[in-house]
């Protein structure tokens, strides 16, 4: 189950980052011409929202899961002492949690605008933020030692 549940995770953030940079990207546009936050604004921004929450819930499975993290968890003074434990036990988890929580405000506030720029604004100061704490959590340097 770990090793699907990780293959299935590590597949989706692919999906997850050119969704939330397409959101993102329409959303600067849209805010900077002025544009009217349409069906397919609402369609990408429930789309991001979805596909954040589905990989969140594919984490908190890896999180249950993951021998690293049951690892750091069994000692977690040594734990912070080690780069990697301390990634998979604490780290990636807070960053990717806030990540979801960030979408989240971004699609609610902008959902609750009545005026087109600040649904625009909020929409791409959400989901943009959310990217980057997605992106600085990913774990570039420890590709290859699981989750």
């Amino acid at each position: 189950m770990y090793a699907s549940l990780l293959m299935v995770h590590s597949f989706l953030r692919w999906l997850v980052l050119l969704v939330l940079a397409a959101r993102v990207l329409r959303g600067a546009q849209a805010w900077a011409t002025g544009a009217d936050f349409g069906g397919a604004d609402r369609g990408l921004s429930l789309g991001s929202i979805i596909l954040v929450d589905s990989q969140l819930l594919l984490g908190l499975g890896l999180y249950a899961t993951s021998p690293n993290v049951q690892l750091a968890l069994s000692d977690m003074g040594a734990a912070m002492g080690e780069s990697v434990l301390r990634f998979w036990a604490v780290e990636h988890p807070f960053t990717m949690v806030l990540a979801v929580v960030l979408a989240h405000v971004g699609h609610a506030v902008s959902k609750r605008r009545t005026e087109q720029a600040a649904k625009h604004r909020w929409a791409t100061l959400g989901f943009g933020l959310a990217l980057l704490f997605i992106v600085a959590g990913i774990p570039w340097a420890f590709r290859g030692l699981g989750a």
